[in-house]
């Protein structure tokens, strides 16, 4: 017979660690924080050649991504809109608005993320796979894994962005 910890842990408790883990990301790769830190003003708003979006463009979806799940997950007053795809999840303009856009969408991407992860952190272990009554079966766990692979594919995207424009030095 093994001999387990003497600390019981549920499931859910079990479960929830390792999606704080894979939502902070870095475990298999770069994350979110790596991947924007340092990028030189002025290559945010450039588009590399056979690349269809600017480091600006994906940074935003990241953000709008985001908080539409964030949105989605946390309807219980039912006023969550979808948004309309993909004209409301990408900005058309490759430059960055204005000089503190770019650090205003990062502060948003990680307080989002920090209410997400409230969010989980306070559902019970049911509320992590009972549906949403508003959706069409999504769970709080699924939202969270979208989450989490979402921003890791797109972390990826800034990380080739940056290497095309010479800006990777990892």
């Amino acid at each position: 017979m093994t001999n387990h910890a003497t600390a019981e842990v549920s499931l859910g408790q079990a479960l929830r660690k390792q999606l704080q883990a894979l939502l902070d990301g870095g475990q298999a790769h770069a994350t979110f924080d790596d991947a924007v830190k340092d990028f030189p003003a002025k290559l945010r708003g450039t588009v590399p050649e056979s690349l269809p979006y600017s480091a600006w463009q994906i940074l935003e979806h990241i953000r709008i991504a985001q908080r539409d799940i964030l949105d989605f997950s946390d309807n219980s007053d039912g006023s969550y809109k979808e948004r309309a795809w993909p004209d409301e999840y990408w900005p058309k303009n490759p430059e960055p608005p204005s000089a503190d856009a770019w650090e205003q969408s990062i502060q948003h991407v990680r307080q989002d993320r920090k209410t997400f992860e409230k969010l989980l952190k306070s559902a019970d272990d049911a509320a992590l796979v009972t549906p949403f009554a508003w959706g069409e079966g999504q769970t709080l766990l699924r939202e969270a894994f979208l989450i989490a692979d979402h921003t890791a594919y797109h972390t990826g995207e800034l990380i080739v962005l940056r290497r095309l424009l010479g800006a990777w030095k990892k």
